[in-house]
């Protein structure tokens, strides 16, 4: 990879000084420098390039839209330091797969040593995916798929499984009721949806609504609330006057599921696990947000299935492996657990694996890594 990677740095080096001479020539012309409100957040204009020892990474990450996201890059940032020998530039998406087909040219253009991607939806990434692919850059998906003919378009993936968040979630609440001797159609739920076309979306709704055709559950409606706080609070308020009956609001991540308790508690009602006495149960995912972690120690968010942001060091383990002229996996799962204060269930059963539910503490709470 070095031979390459020195070629790379001589391209970017005339690069930057072509650059650097039309925004002098630009500047001339009373240009301004202020950036659109809807264009990517970047480290590309404060990079120093030019360093033939530094692996050079660019990172097009989709957004800032919630605490995960926000997790997640903050792991890439600690991980792809110049004092662990890289040189990470960063794009953020906000949320527009337009932005990120430009920031993967840029990086193509910068020749860049490595790409990676998280994927705003998943498709429509086979012409820019080709590209890398003809400039010889390997690139890595991180967290969400892409949804692409050929799939050497891309050298691996690393995340969450998320249908498997999904189903332990459904199997939660299947043994919550369970335990509770509430029948399967006395569960009236709505599903506030992330992002539509969405790896999360997709997995974890799929998730739900096998089971619930599967146990018979009354599955009211489903929603997207984009992931956000904002929308969440409003999709909820919308919810709750269509429906009468909800007993359990099934949130895709747990930006959502705060906003969705601030609209039931404004209407006037209380969630909880108690559904006989009129509560409504909040199942989220995540499980990053500390308020939300805290909301399950106080029962107002009854389940949170577990999605790990923290995929940095894998994606570098993947990295050295490639530098090494090893093969990496093509598919890598990060490990990642389900949380309750409801000690009522303790483990979930699924395809004869069984998994430990972690019955959350102050404690566990203080330990956490995040």
């Amino acid at each position: 990879m070095t031979e390459k990677r020195n070629s790379r740095r001589d391209y970017a080096l005339r690069l930057a000084a072509a650059v650097f001479a039309a925004l002098l020539l630009l500047s001339g012309c009373g240009v301004t420098g202020d950036k659109a409100a809807d264009e990517p957040v970047s480290d590309l204009q404060e990079t120093e390039s030019g360093d033939p020892g530094l692996i050079t990474v660019g990172f097009s990450q989709l957004g800032a839209e919630s605490d995960y996201r926000s997790a997640s890059t903050e792991s890439m940032r600690r991980t792809f330091t110049t004092e662990n020998g890289y040189e990470l530039l960063f794009e953020d998406g906000q949320q527009k797969q337009a932005n990120q087909i430009k920031a993967i040219r840029i990086f193509i253009q910068r020749e860049v040593d490595y790409i990676v991607l998280a994927p705003v939806t998943e498709t429509g990434w086979d012409t820019v995916l080709m590209e890398a692919k003809n400039a010889g850059i390997p690139v890595i998906l991180m967290d969400r798929m892409v949804d692409v003919e050929d799939d050497s378009l891309f050298t691996c993936w690393i995340g969450s499984d998320f249908e498997l968040e999904g189903r332990k979630a459904a199997a939660w609440l299947k043994a919550f009721a369970a335990e509770s001797g509430i029948l399967p159609s006395d569960l009236h739920i709505v599903n506030i949806q992330g992002t539509i076309g969405a790896s999360a979306q997709i997995g974890r709704t799929k998730g739900l609504s096998d089971a619930a055709a599967a146990e018979g559950w009354d599955l009211l409606d489903e929603v997207t609330g984009d992931f956000t706080q904002a929308r969440g609070r409003e999709v909820m308020a919308d919810l709750l006057k269509k429906y009468d009956n909800i007993n359990v609001v099934y949130c895709e991540n747990d930006n959502e599921a705060l906003g969705a308790i601030e609209a039931i508690e404004e209407a006037g009602k209380k969630t909880g696990s108690d559904i006989r006495d009129g509560e409504i149960l909040v199942i989220s995912f995540d499980g990053v947000k500390r308020e939300a972690m805290e909301n399950v120690l106080s029962d107002r968010i009854s389940c949170i299935a577990q999605c790990n942001p923290l995929q940095g060091p894998m994606i570098e383990h993947v990295i050295r492996q490639m530098e090494n002229g090893e093969t990496p996996e093509k598919f890598s799962y990060v490990e990642e657990g389900i949380y309750s204060a409801i000690e009522s269930v303790r483990t979930l059963e699924l395809d004869g694996t069984t998994y430990p539910v972690t019955i959350l503490t102050e404690q566990i709470l203080e330990d956490r890594a995040y």
